[in-house]
């Protein structure tokens, strides 16, 4: 099949949850011998060249454009009454390249990846005159119009009008794309739910999981030796679910870990932590590292891993890759969301203080509930979660079975 991904963001690296999902499913056609293509907006100069390595392993065309001045594009969106998080990833350029490629190319399918990227679809003016129409999936990952209804409900005035627009015009728009693509994926069954209860009359609505390479990510060869427990916490730091869930922790439950263990370290390992992020080194045992080339020895050297969620959609892949290291994860509820996996068995769940540090205490005392979380999460990773598996789905799709 020839197969164009409409992607919001260049899959590549596959350094954060958006780029590995792509990532690995296109690397997943590709090896099939499916030929494809990419166009995707640039955000930064460096993304070309990112580009050109996808298009020497996995990509026979790639198309691109870079974006516009954001404060132009939100502004331009805002007056129109668009939702904001699909203006932001519009640029005409594109659009005109996109059905340039639509001339040229006769594909068989189009897969967007995120809401935003329908809208290159419905403002483009060569679709509609295809003989043959090529058959349109939607990968909307997470349910974005929940998660800007969870910032709106923490966030004051004016961010707080700001999100709940979103959330109203960006749950009508998912709506309207349930209609007009012939299927739509998300993450987890739980965001098919919630989706499937607020909207009637959808379209084929899919649950498409995430897979873990584990080839990338293993358990260390020896464990680490540290006098005190050391925690760890991996994401992109200026994103307000990492920022809210890393900040919450150690305003809240840092201090009585630091009581009992006063060698007790907490590494936020991250591109672009936020300033409220970066002041949190002045606390004892904060480490924030900023961009890190290998995230794998962060994982290697620490004893625990936290998922301190509050606000949140889909699946963690962040707690995939922990599972994957070998690292007991202590999460709250939202952070293990999707997750196929049962509290003391795989995961500790805690959703405040008192359970946070129960979980550590239990952790701390008992080596034998410690190695036994630590290999059941490994065999979960092994036996659930390969990539092949996960995107069983989307060949069903392709080949028609579903």
């Amino acid at each position: 099949m020839n197969i164009l991904f409409l992607a919001q963001r260049v899959p590549f690296p596959p350094n954060k949850g958006e780029k590995i999902r792509t990532f690995n499913q296109l690397k997943h056609l590709a090896e099939q011998k499916h030929k494809i293509s990419i166009c995707a907006p640039l955000e930064q100069h460096e993304d070309v060249n990112y580009f050109k390595e996808l298009a020497d392993k996995y990509c026979e065309n790639i198309t691109n454009h870079a974006l516009t001045v954001k404060p132009l594009r939100l502004l331009k969106g805002l007056l129109k009454g668009q939702a904001l998080s699909v203006a932001n990833f519009y640029v005409n350029e594109l659009q005109n390249k996109f059905d340039c490629l639509l001339q040229q190319e006769c594909f068989d399918v189009v897969i967007c990846t995120s809401s935003a990227m329908a809208e290159y679809i419905y403002q483009s003016k060569s679709i509609q005159k295809l003989e043959k129409k090529p058959l349109l999936l939607m990968d909307f990952m997470d349910l974005d119009s929940d998660k800007w209804r969870q910032y709106a409900q923490t966030s004051s005035w004016p961010m707080k009008w700001i999100y709940q627009r979103e959330a109203r015009i960006l749950a009508k728009y998912e709506q309207q794309i349930t209609h007009d693509f012939d299927t739509c994926f998300f993450i987890a069954d739980a965001e098919v739910d919630l989706f499937n209860s607020r909207c009637s009359n959808v379209g084929k609505v899919l649950t498409m999981g995430n897979g873990m390479d584990t080839t990338a990510f293993v358990p260390a060869k020896t464990p680490p030796e540290n006098e005190d427990p050391v925690f760890l916490f991996t994401g992109v730091m200026d994103y307000k679910p990492n920022i809210d869930a890393v900040v919450w922790f150690i305003e809240t439950v840092w201090p009585s870990i630091l009581s009992k263990y006063k060698k007790a370290r907490f590494i936020i390992a991250g591109m672009n932590p936020s300033s409220a992020v970066n002041e949190l080194t002045n606390i004892t045992g904060i480490e924030v590292t900023g961009f890190v080339d290998d995230i794998l020895p962060y994982y290697h050297q620490s004893d625990y891993f936290v998922a301190p969620f509050r606000l949140a959609r889909g699946v963690q892949n962040k707690v995939l890759q922990a599972f994957a290291c070998g690292l007991p994860v202590i999460s709250t509820s939202m952070g293990a969301e999707g997750i196929d996996c049962v509290q003391d068995e795989h995961i500790l769940i805690a959703n405040n203080k008192v359970e946070f540090l129960s979980a550590v205490e239990k952790l701390e005392n008992d080596q034998v509930f410690r190695a036994t979380i630590k290999k059941n999460a490994l065999s979960l990773i092994h036996q659930h979660y390969s990539w092949q598996g996960k995107l069983q789905v989307l060949d069903d799709v392709l080949n028609g079975r579903l």
